[in-house]
């Protein structure tokens, strides 16, 4: 802990003690790769803390469980145990700190405080439902795309009456109806999903004076990390606590935005100082996590792109090893390459868990994999929340949830018949439409079980009998304190019959299920109910707001079975990481941000791939695939490898591939290029890389290449967007791109050497 304030400006840069000591008004700090943006957001916590300022006036915002975590404990290493202005600190995700707000205020937007939040394969259930319904068939409308568009649109802060009234066309009027359903069955249940946390707590900020106000008086200093990462929802959050005071210090790097997928927006930070007049830029150049070749190689490349605010990326730790850029003959052999590079590195010192590889698909994992066995290399997939996934633990989870919150009619059907207890669906259809002939939820029907036609004796009888348990499990709730959860859990799992029914196999895979199950009770002994000495407003402050917006909930059974399955439904992808095993780490490129290895390989840099095809939509995509890529560079501290195949099986057929342009966007004194596809020398330099039938169609002299035959003003057509004509050709590193219009879709952007298009004649 540090108790002269000065000193915790010690060992920052010049920069680094800007930022840190910056207290009134907006400041945008852009942070570079391995900058220590973390160390900056501590730092300038404590500092505001010694200032005087009370920590229950501060809000600390960032996306992940793992990064609000080190930054509490950061935070609270840096402060004297004796300061009496340290109660109330607020660190969390957005998405946690939304759910405390919907728990408190549950009433103003239609729900009941227990609701349940529902995780991906909830809501695809819901979904499903939904298109039911709807009479959409599932065959042209999925639940994944349905759920993708209803998430746009939340993020964009529409409802699904504001949805339906914009719905223009087929295709959305589509979505409208699946929206509408999907809504109506998430209130019938109780339920919100991820956006919905977002989209329920902008609604309130922006439109409900009272909520605002009570916002913005109690958190007058709003610290964002990440802040690339936020979409229009938590712009819209941030904003309406923020502007009141105009004490709004965010923290992020254009360079490094990658969820614009998900719905993130770039141009919030972007045009941060546009919104906020007399914003405050500090940039953070220096990079202490890796050497010299890589920052290059990775500072050139992000230049490439126009949307961006450039600094001055720079280390002083030295040089290092150049890239490695191997070209290699096929997948199989572009992962025994890696599995070799490696094995090398482990020889040098390198530890396993020092290891990651990277990839744009999780389809690539599968090679590479055989490749790591064959080596005799120990290998971990992260593959987000797995464990949270699992048959098993979903099963117990929707248990708890039932008892959490009744109306949740997805957790009940999964479980009324699991373990199998003579409820088969047959039984459980009658009592689904006894539910909605009655107009009440799937748990009162069951109630009412002896009223529904078409059930015989056997199955009301164990209908009853299911239910009766579920009342005494409730009423032990109601009656029961936190310290009881564990053990809550426990008696739930056992009196359910799932540990009996899995250890009834008596087999391996049972015995595994029983301890992951275990698992799950140990989880439930760790959680922690919000401690009211660090999130209460204290008691004695005389300019406290009125209500206390955050104060802990009474430490009641049903209170912290509710804390801790929320708890559960935040993990995010990240959690799920463990940086401590012993063992390479695979995963895809937008699960390694944040993180940094020693040693990281980058797999499948070919067009197509990285950039991915959908960068063929237009220039803002390809720029975000590249910042992917800058992504995946800067998180390797002392190697870095990138590969790429000359061919890859896609569907049982073995396609020839185009290097990835963004190779080409890397000097060459960076760069140790290695052919072992049969395509030339090692000593020749990068911007030759290309196997001879590329270079001859699209940079030949003499106009024989891609560009030539596609000359502005053509007529040619595209196995996806149809008929089109030509407005531009220009080159994109070593390939050509096209600028072509299509009838009743608009302009793409399309790479000429596998965009297959054919020229329309006549």
């Amino acid at each position: 802990m540090i108790n002269d304030p000065e000193n915790l400006l010690d060992g920052l840069t010049e920069p680094q003690r800007d930022a840190a000591a910056h207290v009134d008004g907006p400041a945008l700090v852009l942070a570079g790769p391995g900058s220590g943006k973390t160390r900056v957001i501590t730092r300038r916590v404590a500092w505001l803390l010694h200032q005087g300022i009370p920590a229950w006036q501060v809000l600390a915002l960032t996306f992940t469980n793992k990064a609000a975590g080190e930054m509490r404990e950061r935070i609270d290493a840096l402060l004297p145990s004796t300061m009496t202005n340290r109660r109330g600190l607020f660190v969390a995700t957005f998405h946690a700190f939304c759910a405390r707000q919907m728990r408190t205020h549950a009433q103003l937007v239609g729900l009941d405080s227990g609701f349940s939040i529902y995780d991906t394969s909830d809501q695809r259930s819901a979904m499903k439902e939904a298109l039911s319904t709807s009479n959409l068939d599932s065959g042209n409308w999925t639940p994944a795309s349905m759920l993708s568009a209803v998430s746009k649109a939340k993020n964009d802060l529409k409802t699904a009456e504001v949805y339906e009234e914009e719905a223009g066309d087929f295709y959305t009027r589509a979505v409208a109806r699946a929206y509408k359903a999907y809504a109506r069955i998430l209130k019938r249940n109780n339920a919100v999903d991820f956006d919905d946390l977002l989209l329920l707590t902008a609604e309130l900020v922006r439109t409900n004076e009272s909520v605002r106000t009570e916002l913005q008086s109690r958190f007058r200093y709003v610290l964002i990390d990440e802040y690339q990462d936020t979409n229009h929802a938590q712009f819209v959050i941030a904003d309406g606590i923020a502007n009141a005071h105009g004490n709004l210090f965010v923290v992020g790097d254009p360079d490094q935005s990658i969820y614009g997928w998900r719905g993130a927006d770039v141009a919030n930070i972007l045009e941060f100082e546009g919104k906020y007049p007399g914003t405050r830029i500090i940039a953070l150049g220096r990079n202490f996590r890796s050497t010299g070749h890589i920052v290059a190689a990775a500072d050139a490349l992000i230049r490439n792109n126009r949307r961006r605010k450039h600094k001055d990326l720079h280390t002083e730790l030295g040089e290092g090893e150049q890239v490695r850029i191997i070209r290699c003959q096929d997948e199989r052999h572009e992962a025994e390459q890696i599995a070799l590079a490696i094995r090398s590195a482990s020889n040098e010192g390198i530890d396993y868990r020092s290891m990651a590889i990277l990839y744009r698909v999780n389809a690539l994992s599968r090679v590479l994999e055989d490749s790591l066995r064959g080596a005799g290399i120990p290998y971990v997939i992260a593959r987000g929340t797995a464990f949270f996934a699992r048959r098993e633990i979903k099963d117990a989870l929707s248990y708890l949830r039932a008892l959490a919150n009744p109306l949740d009619d997805v957790a009940l059907a999964r479980i009324v018949n699991v373990p199998a207890r003579k409820i088969g669906a047959k039984t459980l259809k009658a009592i689904g439409r006894h539910a909605m002939h009655q107009d009440m939820s799937l748990f009162d029907a069951l109630l009412d079980v002896n009223r529904v036609e078409g059930i015989g004796p056997r199955a009301k009888r164990s209908v009853e009998i299911f239910t009766q348990t579920i009342a005494r499990w409730q009423a032990q709730l109601e009656n029961g304190h936190l310290a009881q959860l564990a053990g809550f859990v426990a008696q739930v799992i056992t009196e359910s019959g799932l540990e009996a029914m899995h250890l009834g196999t008596g087999d391996e895979d049972g015995q595994e299920r029983v301890a992951n199950l275990n698992e799950l009770v140990n989880a439930a002994a760790e959680f922690e109910m919000p401690d009211e000495e660090l999130d209460g407003v204290p008691e004695e402050s005389s300019d406290a707001p009125v209500p206390i917006i955050d104060s802990a909930p009474a430490a009641g059974l049903t209170e912290a079975l509710r804390g801790f399955l929320e708890s559960v439904a935040l993990v995010s992808d990240q959690d799920a990481i463990d940086e401590s095993r012993g063992a390479v780490t695979l995963m895809t490129l937008h699960a390694a941000k944040g993180l940094e290895y020693d040693f990281i390989a980058m797999a499948g840099l070919e067009e197509g791939m990285l950039p991915h095809a959908r960068s063929q939509e237009g220039e803002q995509e390809l720029e975000e695939e590249r910042r992917l890529c800058f992504v995946g560079m800067t998180r390797a501290k002392r190697q870095l490898v990138m590969t790429m195949a000359a061919s890859r099986a896609v569907r049982g057929q073995r396609n020839r591939t185009v290097p990835s342009s963004f190779l080409s966007e890397i000097p060459d004194e960076h760069v140790a290029l290695e052919r072992l596809d049969g395509s030339g020398g090692f000593d020749e330099g990068l911007s030759i890389v290309y196997d001879s039938e590329f270079v001859d169609e699209s940079h030949d002299e003499d106009g024989s290449g891609f560009g030539s035959r596609f000359p502005a003003g053509t007529v040619v057509r595209h196995p996806q967007f149809g008929i089109g004509t030509v407005r531009s050709i220009s080159p994109r590193g070593t390939v050509s791109s096209a600028k072509v219009a299509f009838h009743g879709i608009g302009t793409k952007t399309l790479i000429l050497e596998y965009a297959r298009l054919e020229i329309v004649h006549g």
